[in-house]
């Protein structure tokens, strides 16, 4: 996959809200190509292995109940530069010190719905990736 590709997951907050669409159309125009999609519903002992590194936090059941709640898109893009890209594209976790313009300013309500992930360095893109997608399954 190499260091052009991040992943992506758009949260149950912002699929329940119908922003797939929009989301998605902005991932497009801002120059990424999808190289693997789906649509799922994870489970709890899938949210709780993905999100293992924030096993210890106070907010770590109250995120897996929030993952698993409702499905959600999962993604691998490719671009130049994606990770570094992708994350000046979905912007600050708090959606009220969000850039204007950024997907979680537009689509985010608070920091823990903040309607989408994107993956913070080239080594987890790689890993987050691999979670959800098989080698047959990106293209």
């Amino acid at each position: 996959m190499g260091n052009n590709i991040t992943f992506t997951m758009i949260k149950p907050d912002a699929m329940e809200k119908g922003f797939a669409g929009d989301i998605l159309s902005m991932i497009l125009k801002s120059g990424f190509r999808i190289s693997a999609l789906k649509l799922i519903h994870l489970t709890k002992n899938q949210a709780i292995s993905f999100y293992n590194i924030h096993r210890k936090k106070p907010f770590f059941e109250e995120l897996v109940t929030f993952m698993t709640r409702s499905p959600i898109i999962v993604a691998i893009l490719e671009k130049n530069n994606a990770v570094e890209d992708f994350r000046k594209l979905i912007g600050s976790t708090n959606p009220e010190e969000a850039e204007k313009g950024t997907i979680r300013k537009l689509f985010a309500t608070s920091m823990g719905e903040n309607a989408i992930h994107g993956s913070d360095s080239v080594d987890n893109a790689q890993v987050e990736s691999s979670f959800f997608f098989a080698g047959k399954e990106i293209f």
